[in-house]
């Protein structure tokens, strides 16, 4: 089970962006990264393609942040917090905070 998926608001911890908050919008798995909405933003240059009809230029666009560099942002703490897995008394898998042990999603 992953610590952080996508949707969930995190709150980047190191880094360029530190102390910014945003949702997740992609996670990757293979390199260990996330996508944070509107974080870590990266200049690209496009070239155009006049046949399909799409201008060149420069566009900004989200770049992929370390997981480690983020944590789970906690409502009731108001700051980043550590998540931890716990096994349910159904069987379930479901992940908590480690700070005040609330479930994160139940």
């Amino acid at each position: 089970m992953q610590k952080i998926k996508k949707g969930d608001e995190v709150i980047v911890v190191a880094g360029k962006d530190k102390g910014r908050r945003g949702t997740v919008v992609r996670v990757l798995r293979d390199d260990n990264q996330v996508v944070v909405e509107n974080v870590n933003m990266v200049k690209k240059h496009v070239r155009g393609n006049p046949q399909r009809g799409e201008t060149g230029g420069i566009q900004e666009k989200e770049a992929p942040v370390d997981v480690s560099n983020v944590q789970l942002y906690n409502h009731k703490a108001g700051k980043g917090d550590r998540v931890g897995i716990k096994v349910l008394e159904d069987g379930r898998k479901a992940r908590y905070f480690k700070s005040n042990n609330e479930l994160v999603d139940v």
